[in-house]
């Protein structure tokens, strides 16, 4: 039986806006992001009124989900970040499917 994909559900505080140099740092973020072991996609959040950033993002498996969120919650506490939260949630494949959710195809 193959692994179920499984959502990671990130928010925490938004850093200040940063102009160039920031938007150079986040870009090579995401690229350091987009090799993540297990990463199927992205989706970067943010809630300037409130204040947060964050992300959505799906893992084929819940393993590599949690590898994800321990390592990127360590760096972000090490800048300073926080409180961050984080919730996990499996996927109903054969809904999203309908719905034309973006997740592979189930078994």
């Amino acid at each position: 039986m193959a692994a179920e994909p499984v959502l990671l559900i990130m928010d925490f505080p938004a850093r200040p806006p940063g102009g160039e140099e920031q938007a150079r740092a986040l870009r090579a973020l995401a690229e350091s992001i987009a090799q993540e072991p297990g990463l199927i996609w992205k989706i970067w959040t943010r809630h300037e009124a409130e204040g947060r950033s964050g992300g959505i993002y799906l893992f084929e498996s819940l393993p590599a989900a949690q590898a994800y969120h321990a390592m990127h919650a360590a760096r972000l506490s090490a800048q300073g970040i926080g409180p961050i939260e984080a919730t996990y949630r499996f996927v109903n494949g054969p809904l999203t499917a309908i719905t034309r959710g973006p997740v592979p195809p189930s078994d």
